[in-house]
């Protein structure tokens, strides 16, 4: 069988796909299972195709994703004044609408749930710290903007490294 149709690398072609899903949905590490289908089919071929400066370049764009995702959502939220507490009363609510309601609908109930759970986290956080509903909600606008932007980031880095993965394994 040849290695790129042995299990190892339907495994790691799986690894990818759920990787490029999870690079817009929250909670899922999409660009790392990109690059651990990636390490995984490197590994099953030998690193005859992809090599470690490859795997190295797509770790790199690995992080840059992740960080961007923290970043970029902490700007926006912070340029439209939302405080540091807000943005922790989005992560916790995020967690817990995605953990607690997400599972009624595989996927697309999780990512709206996680998203609610977010927003409303954030809403409450900051309405009760500046006890002005009009501010709470201009920042979680922030937030959303934020949020959006590091997910089409994200989306767009994760097909740039199954780009590469597939220019240096196939071509």
């Amino acid at each position: 069988m040849p290695p790129a149709l042995s299990p190892w690398a339907l495994l790691a072609y799986l690894l990818m796909f759920v990787g490029l899903i999870g690079s817009v949905l929250p909670l899922v590490p999409g660009p790392l299972l990109i690059w651990l289908g990636a390490l995984l089919w490197a590994a099953n071929d030998g690193f005859q195709s992809v090599g470690w400066p490859t795997l190295l370049f797509l770790g790199i764009l690995t992080l840059l994703a992740w960080s961007s995702d923290l970043l970029l959502t902490t700007v926006f939220s912070r340029r439209m004044g939302a405080s540091w507490k807000a943005v922790l009363g989005a992560i916790v609510g995020g967690l817990a609408g995605g953990l607690l309601l997400g599972g009624w609908i595989p996927i697309v109930g999780t990512l709206l749930a996680t998203i609610l759970g977010a927003i409303a986290g954030m809403v409450a956080v900051e309405a009760m710290d500046k006890r002005d509903l009009r501010v709470a909600l201009r920042a979680t606008q922030g937030y959303m903007v934020g949020v959006l932007a590091s997910s089409l980031l994200e989306a767009t880095l994760a097909i740039v490294m199954i780009l590469i993965f597939a220019w240096q394994a196939f071509l």
